[in-house]
């Protein structure tokens, strides 16, 4: 009994007992309900083998008996069997406490963790063999331990999976922008949020996530936030304090096959750009023997595009933000808005980091698109809805000042343009926004690790929207081919390119900036 308690738990002491009664045996609740059985699968009937009589009839009329008669043990021959049953030990759940059925309890907690006393049920062929009542008696006590044991670890599961959805949801609040109530939701949890921060990413072997993350609690003393990522199945996302201990490194070193992507120091209003910079080092962290990098100084676009590109942006994404829905179960502007960030940064991935149906995110798409005059299934709409969404997840104290009238070619204004709004006039404003000088600064810096079949590589990806097949064909190369180039591109860029979220849209820009320049040159 000790063994199996040890080993088995409460499915192996009673898979013991159906074996030594030759019959059946199960555990019911106070009203009759049967709550687990040998044999049973974890999720699966609770029936008893063929031979043994209809079982759930058996223990409910057994249990109305028992109590009835107030009894401490019960036991009625039918037939060709006998039915046994002993309550278990341990004290009954507390008054009030909701029944098996009772749909008051919001929680929904495990039938075992209700507050009803249990008893063992054996059925078994008369007559009854000589000691069974007795080695019934002896069992009571280990399996009613292993019940209690099991009834704890369900609950810290649930503590468990609750403050892992609290740290997601907290996550997800500071990726959208909405710093005050994720400060908010994070005071009740430990550690509090730091400011500035770096943002790892860590891609864990095989399923040791949480060990990963102990290793990582361990590794800072408890000093980082631990998220473990909605879309990655294999990824912990660490929102650390700037100047701690070098997690990310000791993660690294201390956990095998472990690979490590760590950001520059970032605002933590800014947790959303630190996310993407510690992804693209991510995909170069696996090229190298260290598996571990920092992510390259690189300037965001948004923090180039001057007075003219916030201007851009607000007149692209009004219509966006200031969308009323007609419905009130319909999606406002915050929750669209939201929508369009994490598909851009997770394409389809961003049902799993919304919790929606794609169907859902389908009809949002089409929704953003219709409101903002863009085609989303285009690279050039795609980079620009990114773009103005950056910009205006950036503070403007922070980003490069105009140096004064001649280098605004627009003036803040849509002389002759299209409606804000529309696919056109957004492009043909957005190409103003990247003759800045600071924008095609930053354009050479992006595009200068890349020469010759690189850049030819690359352009013909991002010609084909992104999409490996069309890019392949267009090389004529095979599609493995087109990757392993693009896979050596991430290496070259110290960027992400294969995987969301992706530099594809960043490298669209400078592109662009780049043949703006050259228009403006030859005109």
């Amino acid at each position: 009994m000790q063994r199996l308690a040890r080993n088995g738990g409460t499915a192996g002491l009673l898979r013991w007992l159906a074996g030594r009664a030759d019959g059946w045996a199960g555990i019911a609740s106070s009203d009759g309900t049967l709550l687990s059985a040998s044999g049973a699968a974890p999720s699966g009937p609770l029936t008893a083998p063929a031979d043994v009589p209809d079982v759930p009839r058996l223990i409910a009329e057994g249990v109305r008996a028992l109590t009835e008669r107030g009894a401490l043990a019960y036991s009625h021959d039918t037939g060709a069997h006998t039915v046994l049953l002993f309550p278990l030990p341990g004290p009954p759940g507390p008054p009030g406490s909701p029944g098996p059925h009772d749909p008051r309890d919001p929680r929904e907690p495990h039938a075992e963790d209700r507050g009803a006393a249990p008893l063992l049920a054996v059925v078994t062929p008369r007559p009854v063999a000589a000691g069974l009542a007795t080695l019934l008696a002896d069992v009571l006590m280990p399996l009613s331990l292993c019940r209690e044991a099991e009834a704890v670890e369900r609950k810290r599961r649930r503590v468990d999976l609750a403050e892992s959805r609290g740290r997601e949801a907290v996550l997800h609040l500071l990726m959208t922008g909405q710093l005050s109530i994720a400060q908010q939701v994070a005071g009740a949890l430990r550690p509090r949020l730091p400011d500035p921060v770096r943002v790892c990413v860590v891609e864990c072997p095989g399923d040791s996530r949480d060990e990963v993350a102990r290793v990582c609690a361990e590794a800072d003393g408890g000093r980082s936030w631990i998220v473990r990522c909605p879309v990655y199945a294999r990824h912990l996302i660490l929102v650390s304090p700037d100047g701690g201990t070098a997690t990310d490194e000791a993660v690294a070193a201390l956990v095998d096959r472990c690979v490590v992507g760590v950001s520059e120091r970032v605002p933590l209003a800014d947790t959303a750009t630190g996310y993407r910079q510690a992804f693209h080092a991510l995909a170069v962290a696996r090229e190298v023997p260290g598996r571990h990098v920092r992510f390259g100084a690189a300037p965001e676009p948004a923090l180039v595009v001057g007075h003219a590109g916030r201007q851009w942006a607000e007149a692209l994404l009004t219509p966006l933000l200031t969308h009323v829905p007609r419905r009130a179960q319909d999606p406002g502007s915050q929750e669209l808005t939201a929508t369009a960030a994490s598909w851009l940064a997770f394409s389809s991935h961003a049902t799993d980091h919304l919790k929606v149906h794609r169907n859902t995110l389908a009809a949002r798409l089409r929704l953003i698109g219709e409101l903002l005059g863009l085609d989303l299934h285009r690279l050039a709409d795609q980079a620009a809805l990114d773009l103005a969404l950056r910009i205006r997840a950036t503070p403007a104290p922070v980003c490069t000042p105009d140096p004064g009238p001649a280098d605004d070619h627009t003036g803040g204004q849509r002389d002759g343009g299209a409606a804000p709004g529309h696919a056109n006039g957004a492009v043909h404003d957005l190409d103003e926004v990247l003759r800045r000088p600071a924008v095609q600064e930053w354009a050479l810096r992006q595009l200068a690790p890349v020469t010759g079949a690189a850049e030819e590589t690359l352009r013909t990806w991002l010609r084909c929207e992104g999409r490996l097949g069309p890019t392949a064909a267009e090389l004529g190369i095979s599609v493995p081919g087109a990757r392993k180039r693009l896979t050596r591109l991430e290496a070259v860029l110290q960027r992400s390119l294969l995987r969301p979220p992706s530099a594809r849209y960043d490298l669209w820009l400078a592109l662009r900036a780049r043949e703006t320049a050259a228009e403006e040159a030859t005109s």
